[in-house]
């Protein structure tokens, strides 16, 4: 990746990150036209960013055998970061997996995710803050405290890391609706893509046994236009409770038990 090029996606990134802030707290407030505004904007930036992840596809693409060096590797960190990236809700590792597998080039293994967190976590403790960003865990919002088995990116704002009750049918739609959006600019031969949009399909009303990902984006939208003021509104009070609560390591791995009941006692 040349450095205009990083620069330009990771630009996109913080883009992205912010506008989702601010479209989950204009749905809170019911601000329902400046909300429409944003997540148009948001679709917008969203759009470019897959066409700059495209564009490096292609410019990373082999040449001969006989012409090329050996790629360099990703780190791991760096396939679950793309993935995330893509989906833009905490998920699970096999999710994660799914994705790299239909959309980035090389093996993510099952095995390596598993101390991937705590890697990250020691590493924050070492040098706070030292890099871009870390992968942590979705945080709950009754407790606060590290949600079993689903990764997100530091970089998103508390109100996409804290889960509700509702959150995991929001997040379910939304990553459908971004793996439709992507599956659109692909060619018809994107099998594994395409195999996972019908996954994603076969879970929503209306859109079982698509694979035009206009029609699944639609009948995803449809029905989290249900859901989702009601899951920003638990997001919003779930960050607003971590942003008192919680600092430093806490804010992002999540707080410990001990420590919740000490402060409920206090």
């Amino acid at each position: 990746m040349s450095e205009s090029n990083s620069a330009a996606i990771e630009a996109l990134e913080r883009r992205i990150d912010r506008l989702r802030g601010e479209l989950r707290r204009a749905a809170t407030a019911g601000d329902r036209t400046h909300a429409r505004a944003l997540r148009a904007e948001l679709r917008r930036a969203e759009h470019a960013w897959d066409d700059a992840l495209a564009d490096l596809e292609d410019r990373s693409t082999p040449a001969p055998a006989a012409d090329r060096k050996a790629p360099p590797m990703l780190s791991i960190r760096e396939q679950v970061h793309h993935a995330l990236t893509l989906l833009g809700v905490p998920s699970a590792p096999k999710l994660i997996i799914a994705v790299h597998d239909a959309f980035f080039p090389g093996e993510l293994v099952a095995a390596r995710l598993t101390s991937l967190r705590r890697d990250e976590e020691r590493s924050f403790k070492v040098a706070p803050f030292g890099r871009p960003y870390y992968l942590c865990p979705a945080l709950t919002a009754d407790l606060l405290a590290p949600a079993r088995g689903l990764l997100a990116i530091s970089t998103w704002p508390l109100e996409v890391r804290v889960v509700g009750p509702l959150s995991a049918r929001v997040d379910f739609l939304t990553g459908a609706i971004r793996i439709a959006q992507r599956v659109a600019q692909l060619p018809p031969d994107a099998h594994d893509a395409r195999r996972l949009l019908w996954r994603f399909a076969a879970s929503i009303p209306g859109a079982a046994g698509e694979v035009d990902p206009g029609t699944v984006a639609d009948q995803a939208q449809a029905e989290l236009d249900v859901h989702l003021d009601a899951d920003a509104a638990d997001r919003a009070a779930a960050a607003g409770r971590a942003r008192d609560r919680l600092d430093g390591a806490e804010a992002l791995f999540g707080a410990r038990l001990h420590k919740l009941r000490s402060r409920t006692a206090n």
